[in-house]
């Protein structure tokens, strides 16, 4: 089974609230069910989330009352996403439910906590395809916190055994420096922990759940000596299909893990 991580800037126009990218989705979905591959899938919340849980500063856990119509908002916001990915992925063909998990676990101290998967596990089991996402969830500590799918990606890497891990963006990887705004910069085709190390934090869009530098982190501590973890760009065709089909493409792969 193969892990994917559709990003918020590959499925929503992160810098404009509540717009769904419904074309490229579906062309991901596409894409998806035409490499045969087994899958799970998580994906961002992109301006669904990201906009107002950095505005109200949802992140830093409950403050004031104030707070409280942005939470509603965002878990209204976020879910209406996600059954726009389902339908999508249903209509190619790929059975699909959603797991919201500001409904099922909780956070303690900012770190996602919901035992061994057992439910994820049961529907997988039945050829159903789970499908979780970014999320404002319950934290024991803080009242709440910011719950990424990036953390729900490390945790699902944790009980199941996949063979890869692919993080879908809207860069061609991982570069020394901003690809947008800088023509010149160098792609790392690989990265291990000494090369990432040298690679900028900064993110060209605002990211609640951390830059560049913490999302790299994230992927390294996915791998292991049996599984790398791809960055691909999913705004271009037939990248996600090649990668899931171990096929050559443009991307960063990473490799070794970290701690």
């Amino acid at each position: 089974m193969i892990l994917i991580k559709l990003g918020g800037s590959v499925i929503t126009d992160k810098k404009e609230y509540r717009t769904f990218n419904r074309d490229v989705v579906s062309r991901l979905c596409s894409e998806i069910k035409e490499s045969g591959k087994e899958v799970m899938i998580v994906h961002g919340a992109g301006s669904f989330g990201h906009i107002l849980a950095k505005k109200f500063e949802l992140n830093s856990g409950f403050r004031s009352d104030e707070q409280i119509p942005a939470v509603a908002q965002v878990c209204y916001d976020v879910r209406e996403l996600n059954a726009m990915i389902v339908n999508e992925l249903n209509s190619a063909g790929i059975p699909a439910i959603s797991i919201p998990p500001g409904s099922c676990f909780m956070m303690d101290d900012r770190r996602i906590s919901f035992g061994d998967g057992e439910i994820i596990k049961s529907l997988v089991d039945k050829g159903i395809m789970p499908i979780l996402f970014g999320d404002v969830v319950q934290d024991r500590k803080h009242g709440f916190a910011i719950c990424s799918g990036d953390q729900i990606m490390e945790r699902l890497s944790d009980i199941f055994d996949f063979e890869k891990v692919i993080f879908v963006s809207d860069i061609d990887g991982l570069f020394d420096d901003d690809p947008k705004n800088n023509p010149d910069a160098r792609l790392y085709e690989y990265v291990d922990a000494d090369t990432l190390e040298s690679v900028r934090s900064e993110s060209s869009v605002d990211d609640v759940t951390g830059g560049v530098y913490e999302k790299m982190k994230s992927m390294m501590r996915m791998t292991s000596p049996h599984r790398e973890c791809i960055l691909v760009n999913g705004t271009v065709a037939g990248r996600l299909r090649s990668a899931l089909n171990g096929e050559k493409v443009i991307c960063t792969i990473a490799r070794g893990g970290i701690q």
